[in-house]
């Protein structure tokens, strides 16, 4: 099984929103992202949808969007974004999700060797945040611990997390956020909601002793990453007597 990523489709959930408004290199972005979808995912292989998956209001209005996505190939994990409105009841969701499509939200799933869980995360506290964002983000902080705990308990080889909201500070700065991480076996984290010139911000490759990817479509190229197949080799813990 081979697992790829890809975040940000922004999907028009409905509405006449076409992306290309920011910018000519989103006009026919699904189309683009669709093609390569198909010409490299078999049926067997595992999709990471990290957030901002459609711009739909209600869930009903979503599910055309969920659809188009369900007929690709592959198994799709999704996380909600900050612009998906119309993720509400977890249960509701998954009810009407289509076959192999799955949702985390404070929860985690197993696929063969690799377990995946994460939570959204949220704009990191300092600067011109307000009070209102620095308790989000705490609980955030809260969802993901729940969230690797119960990956933990799945026992699998591999463990890979899903964030949308950057989750290392500038220049990768340790943040909470990825401290909560290093305190577990993480080997992968994929995240997105950068854009434009914030992706020349954005931390791709090891940092921390975990691997990161911005896997944001327009900083991709409207083309899925592939997740490295191997783990993070890890220094052994050297122990004395």
């Amino acid at each position: 099984m081979a697992i790829y990523a890809i975040g940000d489709l922004h999907l028009p959930g409905g509405d006449n929103k076409p992306m290309n408004v920011f910018g000519e290199h989103w006009s026919g972005h699904f189309e683009r992202i669709c093609q390569d979808w198909i010409s490299r995912v078999r049926d067997e292989d595992t999709v990471l949808i990290p957030g901002d998956i459609s711009w739909a209001m209600q869930l009903n209005d979503a599910l055309p969007d969920l659809e188009s996505i369900g007929r690709l190939p592959g198994t799709k994990v999704l996380l909600r974004g900050n612009h998906d409105y119309w993720w509400s009841g977890i249960s509701r969701l998954r009810d009407v999700l289509p076959k192999g499509m799955f949702a985390i939200q404070n929860d985690a799933i197993r696929l063969g060797s690799t377990a995946v869980c994460g939570t959204r995360g949220w704009t990191l506290p300092g600067g011109s945040t307000t009070p209102e964002d620095e308790k989000i983000y705490r609980r955030e902080l809260q969802r993901m611990e729940m969230s690797l705990d119960r990956a933990l308990k799945l026992g699998a080889d591999r463990l890979v997390v899903m964030c949308h909201y950057p989750p290392l500070g500038e220049n990768g700065a340790e943040t909470p956020l990825s401290e909560l991480l290093s305190r577990y076996p993480v080997d992968d984290v994929v995240y997105g909601h950068l854009h434009g010139p914030s992706l020349r911000s954005a931390v791709n490759g090891l940092c921390h002793g975990i691997r990161y990817h911005c896997v944001s479509c327009d900083g991709l190229q409207f083309q899925l990453f592939r997740l490295p197949d191997e783990k993070v080799e890890r220094c052994p813990t050297i122990t004395t007597e």
